[in-house]
């Protein structure tokens, strides 16, 4: 009996590996707003910190005034999808701005191409993927600005895309603010995102001059 059980043990086929998804079988899957990521034919599963949400609808909120009040493009906020190239992740940036010369891009439900500003929120467990995974993704998929924000660390590092397609990093000025070459006119007090609580979208929109 023994010797018939290890028979039937070893003619048995192994369990076949869960089968990958194509990036449109992704999208009508999550469809119903679930934030994640794809990733190599898998899907990545996201959660996020209360002050992390806090941050994301905050500049979620400035940017999109400012792009409404010049008219400059439009901005969206995870879980929408960014898809940089066909070779690429499909991600899902905390808040992206698409410029209006560039708005052909958008989908029904993902950017099918680089947004030109991504800024990404930086979590305990997403260090290593917003620092390495995703500055190359974008990078390489053509994103012309990344802003790198660390709440935990208070550190904001801001990119941009050099003609020859290399990130190089944009230091604020002697005043703590930082310029955006994709938004013209935009400016950032560094400060602002540390702030507990955030500044108020009124405040900050006066010091902008939009109202």
């Amino acid at each position: 009996m023994a010797e018939e059980h290890k028979t039937a043990l070893l003619e048995t086929p192994a369990a076949s590996p869960p089968a990958k998804l194509t990036y449109e079988e992704f999208l009508a899957q999550t469809s119903d707003g679930i934030w994640a990521e794809w990733v190599n034919g898998e899907v990545s599963y996201m959660t996020v910190s209360k002050e992390h949400v806090k941050l994301m609808r905050f500049l979620l909120s400035l940017l999109q005034c400012f792009a409404e009040a010049h008219q400059l493009g439009e901005v969206f906020c995870e879980p929408f999808q960014m898809k940089t190239g066909p070779d690429l992740p499909g991600r899902a940036p905390d808040v992206f701005f698409v410029a209006r010369e560039n708005l052909s891009r958008l989908e029904k439900n993902y950017l099918n191409g680089p947004a030109d500003l991504v800024v990404e929120i930086i979590s305990p467990e997403s260090r290593g993927r917003d620092r390495g995974d995703k500055f190359y993704e974008y990078e390489q998929g053509g994103v012309r600005e990344y802003w790198l924000l660390d709440p935990i660390r208070k550190q904001a590092d801001f990119y941009q895309l050099g003609a020859d397609g290399i990130y190089r990093l944009v230091p604020v000025d002697n005043d703590g603010v930082y310029h955006s070459a994709v938004l013209p006119d935009l400016w950032l007090k560094v400060a602002w995102l540390w702030q507990e609580p955030l500044p108020l979208l009124l405040s900050v929109l006066k010091e902008w001059r939009l109202i």
